[in-house]
């Protein structure tokens, strides 16, 4: 009798865009229950909540194999999303997408949603494939704060103004070096990034912050909010600028805003 090696299974590679409330998050990444974890224990082989854990349980309900699944971004504790992409290899190519799509939406806790899937050749990388992504931050801008969303947006009760936080934010518009603007341990060799566009909108009571750009530091769209918020209410002039741009010192730039105000509201992906 001959003796035929198995064929090995076909894979296809998935991209999905994904929209989550991170609130009750502990960030994207996938992390174990270290001995200083003070919440409940989490079920044996899963880590403390995660946006990437729920997403990879949902997905292995569906697919019923091993997987893996690559962010962009890996958004910090808190910290929203309006248009994160991770892509996936399957070998159950033979799902239809918007069937996997209800599938993995089905097993999935009502603040995190799967909003579209795509399949790409191997050669997309969730990572290595990102040309820009964009952030927005909400300020909420009155005497009291916001009950209905007060996880979603930062409430700064001083008078913003805006004009003088839009001409801070148009220094940041360009390539430069953003040590001053990074948090201390990024880790990162080469702290130049360039800014595409730095837009502040002001409909009362809600103050919006665009960043977009062809990468971040760690940390760097919230120090620059801000800072823009000092602007905002006078204690740094737009004119300072650069000067915490060519300090190259994270003690020259504002404050690091919270996390809760911040979404990731879009990536964009060279073609494979």
């Amino acid at each position: 009798m001959d003796n035929f090696a198995p064929i090995p299974a076909l894979t296809q590679r998935y991209k999905l865009t994904i929209a989550y409330r991170g609130t009750r998050y502990h960030g994207w990444q996938v992390q174990p229950a270290l001995e200083t974890w003070k919440g409940d224990a989490p079920p044996e082989g899963e880590g403390i909540p995660t946006i990437q854990g729920c997403l990879l349980k949902a997905i292995r309900a569906v697919v019923r194999h091993p997987m893996e699944l690559i962010g962009s971004s890996r958004t910090d504790t808190g910290v929203h999303a309006k248009g994160q992409v991770a892509h996936f290899d399957t070998t159950q190519a033979q799902i239809p997408i918007d069937g996997l799509r209800r599938g993995i939406n089905s097993q999935l806790p009502p603040d995190i949603l799967v909003r579209s899937i795509e399949a790409v050749p191997d050669s997309f990388n969730a990572i290595h494939s990102t040309a820009r992504k964009r952030y927005q931050y909400y300020i909420w801008n009155a005497d009291d704060r916001s009950v209905f969303a007060n996880d979603l947006c930062w409430h700064r009760f001083h008078p913003l103004n805006a004009e003088a936080m839009r001409e801070a934010a148009s220094y940041l518009v360009g390539e430069h070096d953003f040590a001053s603007f990074a948090r201390a341990g990024h880790g990162r060799e080469n702290t130049v990034r360039t800014i595409y566009a730095c837009d502040v909108s002001y409909r009362p009571p809600r103050v919006v912050i665009g960043v977009e750009g062809s990468g971040f530091l760690w940390n760097m769209v919230r120090i620059i909010v801000g800072t823009l918020v000092q602007v905002g209410i006078g204690k740094i002039g737009a004119d300072e600028i650069p000067a915490m741009l060519s300090a190259h010192d994270r003690e020259a730039a504002g404050p690091t805003a919270p996390p809760h105000g911040l979404f990731l509201q879009w990536i964009r992906h060279r073609q494979p």
